[in-house]
């Protein structure tokens, strides 16, 4: 896998980003579980690409790596789908069919993020507003014949995750 690195000003920090291509859906789930020990309770990492990017198979990656064996759905329908483990929660939300913003407010989503949840969110553009900090911004694209993921720390929380997962791809 190719890596490149860039970097980029934050308001008070210089962040990294971390650029894979990964070649197939396996190097896609690959990925995730490299990112799994990085991610910590309280934690929210976003996803963005176009449909079939490979989001999903992005999450699914993930909860391997924490450890899930159980199956791993798109939650396109359903808003959220949740994954409990020993100690920690588990909220992977995708927002592509959440049209308007105010329902955040009518649903009880801010009650997901909390100390022992790591949140997922596919889609996250659609309730930018309304998100609290996010941690680790991800990225998809088409990058063909596979996908190219850009993964971007926008806390300390976040800076520790890509360190790990950047140990863990090299």
């Amino acid at each position: 896998m190719k890596e490149a690195r860039c970097k980029l000003r934050g308001e008070s920090a210089i962040i990294e980003a971390l650029r894979r291509y990964l070649p197939d859906p396996d190097a896609t789930v690959h990925a995730g579980a490299a990112l799994a020990p990085g991610l910590r309770g309280g934690m929210i990492l976003t996803l963005s690409g176009e449909l079939g990017a490979g989001k999903t198979t992005l999450v699914r990656g993930v909860l391997r790596g924490l450890g899930w064996m159980g199956p791993v759905k798109s939650p396109s329908y359903m808003l959220v789908e949740h994954y409990s483990f020993s100690s920690l929660y588990f909220y992977h939300f995708d927002f592509y069919r959440f049209d308007d913003p105010d329902e955040w407010d009518s649903t009880g989503f801010t009650e997901y993020f909390r100390p022992d949840s790591i949140a997922v969110i596919e889609w996250p553009e659609r309730v930018a507003a309304r998100l609290p900090r996010v941690d680790v911004d991800a990225r998809l694209g088409l990058a063909e014949p596979g996908r190219a993921l850009e993964l971007r720390a926008a806390t300390a929380a976040g800076e520790a995750c890509l360190a790990r997962f950047a140990t863990l791809m090299a």
